[in-house]
């Protein structure tokens, strides 16, 4: 493996904490894999024994409802893992995986990482953050539904899009999320329509201006505001 690769992997919540030498036996025991822009790396319901670490590219995590809709859970990129749960209690998996973008992940499988756990209470603990962080995103998310108006999702949605995507750009922070505009609804749990109101509002309001599958973000302070 190259050493981008090791460097990426240490930015994933449960390796970061990691010597170069641990972060270098760990990546000499994943796997490499590539996922298409549009694919199915697994569906919910699959069974699962692996954790991916995202090294190129964005992935997208959703579940369905029994009619069919989507809802998006997250977007991932570079340094992002997922599959955490199934190494500890291997089972069917809680939500589908479907390349954003073409991807470039390594995987690795329980009984490999429970080897390489042995003597490491480091990652012990980092896995331990990893799910308490998962869970406290799960409530933020709950409490969100419950007391967030669309455009206020919508704004939080942007600003947590552009801490992990976003990018000096021409008057602001241009943030390529690679989402259609159904995808992006979905994140926010609205629909298209209403979703679409709120961008075009904020877009009239001079605080983003709306590209192809991209947002530049001109005014952060505007956004934090209505955020809250």
């Amino acid at each position: 493996m190259h050493r981008e690769l090791d460097a990426v992997v240490q930015e994933a919540p449960l390796f970061r904490e990691l010597s170069p030498e641990a972060a270098q036996a760990l990546v000499d025991s994943m796997e490499e894999t590539h996922l298409p822009r549009g694919e199915v790396l697994f569906h919910e319901g699959d069974a699962g024994d692996r954790v991916y670490v995202v090294i190129e590219g964005k992935v997208k995590i959703g579940r369905h409802a029994p009619d069919g809709r989507e809802n998006l859970l997250a977007i991932l990129g570079p340094g992002q893992m997922f599959g955490e749960l199934s190494l500890f209690a291997p089972g069917p998996r809680s939500a589908t995986v479907t390349g954003v973008t073409d991807a470039v992940l390594l995987w690795l499988s329980h009984e490999k990482l429970l080897e390489w756990l042995d003597g490491r209470p480091d990652v012990a603990r980092g896995m331990l953050a990893q799910l308490a962080g998962r869970l406290r995103r799960a409530n933020d998310i709950v409490a969100d539904l419950v007391f967030s108006d669309v455009p206020g999702r919508v704004a939080k949605s942007l600003l947590d899009l552009s801490r992990r995507f976003g990018a000096p750009g021409e008057g602001g922070i241009r943030v390529a999320h690679d989402l259609t505009q159904e995808e992006l609804a979905q994140l926010v749990g609205a629909s298209r329509e209403t979703v679409n109101k709120a961008l075009a509002d904020f877009s009239g309001r001079g605080w983003i201006r709306l590209e192809q599958r991209s947002v530049v973000i001109l005014d952060v302070d505007r956004l934090k505001r209505r955020a809250r």
